[in-house]
């Protein structure tokens, strides 16, 4: 057996079955692309899916890759098992109608023992019970004695809802009875070490029906999935996934951070492993564009951030500690993974703001957790409730351990069975989200075989004479449209761009000699065509139709300007607020633009202007935009930057205008001076750590600043003057406001200071107590407080209870001097009932505490009610 680091088993891996004629991919991002099924990529094949399902069809049939991946279904696992993990490698080789079971099963034994060098005599496997086939090439072919073949049922079949399945044959190496449980009957299976499954076959030969049924698949596909982190376990001979290279110096390092070495402590183990494996985790989520939020991925982020900020606490690290792994993140995986390193700098920021954030969320966390706490003393109860617990932990990120230990400080324990209910019932409903969501679709459909070739000429050409070479009804062929009818059609060359990299697909019409039809959208079939979605409003087009096929040039018009735009918005946008700026997502639509990016905050009114000034600067330059294909390598060294999500081959197509270079199969304009004009609409947030910036160009950035001149003008006449001292005219009138407003105030003062000296006056007392009450008009809350802040200045022992119906709101103040608490009276009990006679409530501390209500003529009711609740209580003391 070899000894291989992480590294050199991935490179081992992909060469191997790069010699054998497969296409070798680099890892697709963690964020699914097109598929909002998914919140992460949890599996080597999930990016793959629409091979497997037939929407795309791979250039090459044979794809192998090591796959970034993924999955949280465990948290709370980490750290304590030797192979839960959030993030791991998946390495698979994929066969799309090309080869299967002979090959798949033959070459990954070749791979584990000829060049890992595993020993043969360790390896078994399971197969499904009813696979002769997968027997025969492990039995025969291979020569794998039958002892060592398993056969099984629902664990050796993959299937996920209705779609594409199979049986599918698992390999296990055996670490040895060191590992093992001591059962005689310990075999592949068991729940313990010793059979260490190592690869995972998917013979996927099946599709499962809407009715339970099984039919066989015209293409039978292979999907094989070995996790590296296991193979480098056994390679290496260490007893678990953390203490492997891809693991170890993370662990070393944090050890070294907080002072608790590794090996010395099995409880600070499990923590050094936590931060190791939600370190590697975030730092690639980050690397991907997914930035810590409160919401989806990003909640993902911000909760493993914070499981990792706990468990350096608890190894008694107080400071922002995790970004300085990233560092060590980068030495293991930067190599194969670039995207790690050359974004280094902002997920080193990213964590370590994260970091600050949470441990003054933990201070707060705390201050809530004990007036909780406070609650339950004060009921005379002695037990956290476990939807208290889960609220502080869910919604707050304060982990139950804590809530646990400081509870428990004050004498109170916390419902843990309760809390664990509430975490299962989560979990459930996260496991029946992903049970629905992870069902991948049916092969079915006329497009996925239809591979009648169709060339795009639209890049040069808005209007081609074309032959109709396919007709189809929602995905199914037809010989013809009649009028009236909405349908698909592909032509032999074609002007229209179908929808790619944020650009809506073109609009125009098809017109032959016996009809024509309007092109309502366009879209990418599997084989790469430009099919047409077209309504026919006059007489019918047919199969092989001659037709002329015409672009909106209007429509394209537009869209080129605003997807030019886009390229010099984004330079823009990285030359103003740093190179950590990466696109999220975009739309060019012909009306506007919209760009999304990863950025900490709103940009200032200053910020905003610059990105405007330099993208028009960039149009009015008159900069030509040059297209030109090369290799990607070529690309890259002239620093072009790839679009968010996007997977390139070895020929990509660079678009440079300026200093703007991207990789882009879109539309654009011949020079940036076509462009116009470019003006900023809106700049917003769509999640922590993402903005949205939107804008229109050309004609319609004539439109917008027409519109923002009516309203000046508008303005100006409401103002009593002109546009061109609209401003100096907005600060005078301001600064007359602000003077009005503080006569205002001082005049509230005064009124306030006179109804102080009447209500002072008017003290009564009610079985034995001073109390001030009264109903008044039109007061706010604050001018409530600010009544019960001057007499409680002016009297020593007094019990206040003043309301007020303010703008349809009824609204209530009560305070007990001190002297009157120690005898029973809680200024929020009296507001509570007070308040209840106008149909409201409210509460607070037993000082003061203020209420609302929602019957207005019932607040002289209400006011009278505090008679009776003092003559109550005077009645209790008495017994």
């Amino acid at each position: 057996m070899k000894s291989l680091t992480g590294q050199e088993i991935r490179r081992a891996f992909k060469q191997f079955f790069a010699e054998r004629g497969h296409l070798v991919l680099p890892s697709f991002p963690l964020v699914p692309k097109d598929d909002p099924t998914l919140l992460w990529i949890n599996a080597g094949m999930a990016p793959l899916k629409p091979y497997f399902d037939g929407r795309e069809i791979p250039e090459v049939p044979r794809i192998v890759d090591a796959q970034k991946c993924i999955r949280t279904n465990d948290i709370e696992e980490v750290g304590h098992t030797a192979r839960h993990q959030t993030f791991f490698e998946m390495l698979g080789n994929f066969s799309f109608g090309d080869y299967f079971k002979l090959e798949a099963i033959t070459w990954a034994w070749e791979f584990l023992t000829q060049v890992l060098e595993l020993d043969p005599d360790r390896i078994s496997v399971t197969i499904h019970e009813e696979d002769d086939e997968a027997f025969e090439v492990w039995h025969h072919r291979v020569g794998l004695p039958a002892s060592r073949i398993y056969r099984g049922k629902e664990d050796n079949f993959w299937e996920i809802g209705e779609g594409p399945c199979g049986p599918c044959s698992e390999i296990f190496y055996d670490r040895g009875e060191a590992y093992g449980c001591g059962s005689p009957d310990c075999k592949p299976g068991c729940d313990c070490d010793r059979f260490l499954e190592i690869w995972n076959l998917v013979f996927t030969q099946f599709n499962k029906n809407a009715d339970g049924s099984y039919s066989p698949l015209p293409k039978k596909n292979i999907d094989t999935g070995s996790g590296l982190e296991r193979l480098a376990s056994i390679l290496q001979d260490v007893p678990n996934n953390f203490e492997t290279d891809l693991f170890r110096p993370i662990i070393e390092r944090a050890a070294e951070l907080s002072g608790h070495p590794y090996g010395r402590s099995a409880e600070d183990d499990v923590h050094l492993k936590i931060i190791a494996d939600h370190v590697r985790t975030v730092t690639f989520a980050i690397g991907d564009g997914v930035l810590p939020s409160n919401e989806g991925r990003g909640y993902v982020i911000r909760r493993l951030l914070r499981r990792a900020v706990r468990s350096g606490r608890k190894l008694g690290v107080e400071r922002p500690f995790l970004y300085e792994l990233v560092a060590v993140v980068d030495r293991i995986m930067g190599d194969d993974y670039p995207e790690v390193r050359e974004k280094r700098p902002l997920i080193e920021r990213v964590v370590r703001t994260e970091e600050e954030r949470f441990l003054q969320t933990l201070a707060a966390g705390e201050e809530l957790l004990n007036r909780t706490i406070e609650e339950v003393k004060a009921r005379g109860e002695s037990v956290l409730s476990g939807e208290a617990a889960f609220r502080l932990y869910d919604t707050y990120g304060f982990p139950i351990d804590l809530t646990v230990e400081i509870a428990r400080e004050h004498g109170i324990e916390v419902d843990r069975a309760g809390f664990e209910r509430e975490l299962d019932e989560q979990r459930a409903r996260a496991r029946e989200a992903r049970q629905v969501a992870e069902g991948m679709q049916s092969q079915r459909g006329d497009l996925e075989t239809f591979t009648e070739p169709s060339r795009f000429v639209g890049y040069d050409e808005l209007a081609v004479d074309a032959t109709i070479v396919g007709l189809f009804q929602q995905g199914h062929r037809v010989d013809g449209l009649a009028i009236g009818d909405e349908g698909q059609v592909i032509l032999d060359v074609t002007p229209f761009y179908a929808e790619s990299g944020g650009q809506i697909g073109d609009r125009g019409e098809i017109v032959g000699a016996n009809g024509k039809a309007e092109v309502l959208d366009v879209q990418k079939a599997p084989h790469g065509q430009h099919v047409m979605r077209v309504r026919v409003v006059d007489g019918s087009l047919m199969q092989g139709d001659s037709v002329r096929a015409h672009v909106d040039e209007d429509f394209r018009r537009d869209i080129v300007k605003n997807h030019t735009a886009t390229h010099l918005l984004h330079k823009a946008l990285r030359d103003v607020l740093g190179t950590h700026v990466a696109q999220a997502g975009s739309l060019v639509e012909p009306e506007r633009l919209r760009f999304d990016f990863s950025h900490f905050g709103p940009l200032t009114d200053e910020e905003l202007a610059e990105v405007e000034r330099r993208v028009n600067d960039e149009i009015w330059r008159d900069h030509a935009v040059h297209i030109r294909e090369m290799d990607l390598d070529e690309a890259k060294a002239m620093g072009a930057m790839a679009l968010f999500g996007e997977k390139y081959g070895q020929r990509v197509r660079v678009v440079q205008a300026g200093e703007s270079i991207e990789l882009c199969g879109g539309c654009h304009v011949q020079r940036t001076s076509v462009i116009g004009q470019f003006l900023i609409t809106s700049e917003t947030g769509i999640a922590s750590g993402t903005r949205r910036i939107e804008a229109v160009t050309g004609r319609h950035a004539y439109r917008v600043a027409r519109e923002r001149e009516e309203r000046l003008r508008r303005v100006a006449d409401a103002l009593k003057t002109n546009v061109s001292t609209v401003v100096e005219r907005a600060e005078r009138v301001m600064q007359e406001l602000r003077e009005l407003e503080r006569e205002l105030e001082s005049a509230k003062a005064r009124l306030a200071h006179a109804r102080v000296d009447e209500l002072v006056a008017g003290i009564e007392t009610v079985a034995g107590v001073p109390v001030i009450r009264a109903a008044l008009s039109d007061l706010d809350m604050d001018g409530l407080r600010q009544l019960v802040d001057e007499i409680r200045a002016r009297v020593e022992s007094v019990v206040v209870v003043l309301g007020s119906a303010h703008r349809g709101k009824v609204q209530f103040v009560a305070y007990v001097s001190k002297d009157w608490q120690s005898r029973g009276l809680h200024a929020g009990q009296i507001v509570k009932q007070v308040a209840a006679v106008t149909g409201g409530g409210g509460g607070g501390r037993p000082d003061l505490a203020q209420a609302g209500g929602r019957d207005a003529a019932k607040l002289p009711e209400a006011i009278q009610k505090v008679g009776e609740i003092l003559l109550q209580v005077a009645g209790n003391r008495a017994h």
